[in-house]
């Protein structure tokens, strides 16, 4: 029986560690995953102002609705004072709708004054005129003794009349004219009317704004109550956390991605998600956020080593069988395709 040469021997097996040492390798690295847990983005639905809660309608389990009511606080005094103000403004639009029909009728009433007392004016200027003229002529008949002093004085008086009644048309148009002035200052005081109408609209806006925040509302996608943090008959105060609430559509697994292998990890690219509680099903999901700098750094880095040990933050948001799967799950994240 031939014997194998020693040598021969040795060189096969050789051969065999390295296969053996390849087929390992390549199994391992087939099989690349990053540990994490399923998270969500848990919204905590707080107070604005203090009040005393009335009612929380909804506990820890229920489903809630898009912007659902979810709490009420008691609003009193706040809807005491929205209702002052808006008596205050019912008060000044019933003013300003008096005053401006004051300004109208005087307005029409001054114009159609006003033409009349020029009118006048013209008419006795006119008669003014015919007056000095007649008196003129009546003296130049006296001179040459064609009149008589006593049709001369006659003449003289019905002048005389004729300056007054000017001068009393001239005062009334004055004071026509002068009526202006009060049509000014009624303006004015409409213009003040109104300036108090808009600071008090503006006032009972800003109430209506913080009358809607004794209301607690649901955000605008349906969510899941996770915490109820406060009771009926509790003092809420600014701040104060009501619910929180969770998007059961809305899930991820979060990652640590060592700093070697996040050049592997793109946004955008597709994984595979397999939960602890659902071992052998993997769920199709894709990377949604890559943190911009590392975690877990030494307080020193002095070598390679130290460099390689940083970690990456990373979110992999999960496509499908979402809302079945529960915050704090933990799985494992495959990388899939050329990443892998």
């Amino acid at each position: 029986m031939n014997r194998i040469p020693r040598r021969t021997l040795l060189l096969v097996l050789a051969a065999v560690v390295v296969v053996a040492v390849v087929v390992v390798l390549r199994h391992r690295r087939g099989v690349d995953y990053y540990t994490g847990f399923v998270e969500g983005e848990e919204r905590v639905l707080r107070s604005e102002v203090t009040g005393r809660v009335l009612e929380v309608l909804f506990v820890e389990g229920d489903k809630v609705l898009p912007n659902a009511v979810v709490a009420r606080l008691d609003d009193d005094d706040i809807a005491k004072r929205m209702a002052s103000k808006e008596r205050e403004r019912d008060v000044l639009d019933a003013n300003i709708a008096t005053q401006r029909e004051r300004i109208e009728l005087v307005e029409n009433t001054w114009t159609r004054d006003l033409s009349a007392r020029r009118a006048d004016v013209r008419q006795a200027e006119s008669a003014a005129e015919v007056a000095e003229r007649t008196l003129k002529r009546e003296a130049e008949l006296v001179k040459t003794g064609a009149s008589t002093a006593q049709l001369l004085d006659d003449v003289r008086g019905r002048r005389d009349q004729s300056a007054s009644a000017l001068q009393r048309a001239r005062d009334m148009l004055a004071r026509a004219e002068a009526e202006e002035r009060s049509i000014t200052v009624a303006k004015h005081e409409l213009e003040e009317l109104d300036a108090k109408r808009e600071l008090t609209v503006a006032q009972l806006a800003e109430l209506q704004v913080l009358h809607e925040k004794y209301t607690i509302k649901a955000p605008a996608v349906p969510t899941v109550v996770q915490t109820q943090f406060i009771w009926a008959g509790e003092l809420a105060q600014p701040g104060a956390p009501i619910l929180s609430v969770l998007d059961p559509t809305d899930k991820y697994v979060q990652v640590y991605v060592p700093v070697a292998d996040v050049a592997r990890f793109r946004l955008g690219s597709h994984v595979e998600v397999e939960l602890d509680s659902e071992p052998g099903h993997r769920f199709p999901g894709e990377i949604s956020f890559v943190a911009d700098e590392a975690s877990f750094t030494p307080e020193k880095i002095e070598t390679r080593k130290d460099r390689m040990e940083q970690v990456y933050r990373a979110k992999v948001r999960i496509l499908e069988g979402v809302e079945r799967m529960q915050p704090g799950t933990e799985g494992n994240v495959y990388l899939t395709g050329a990443a892998a």
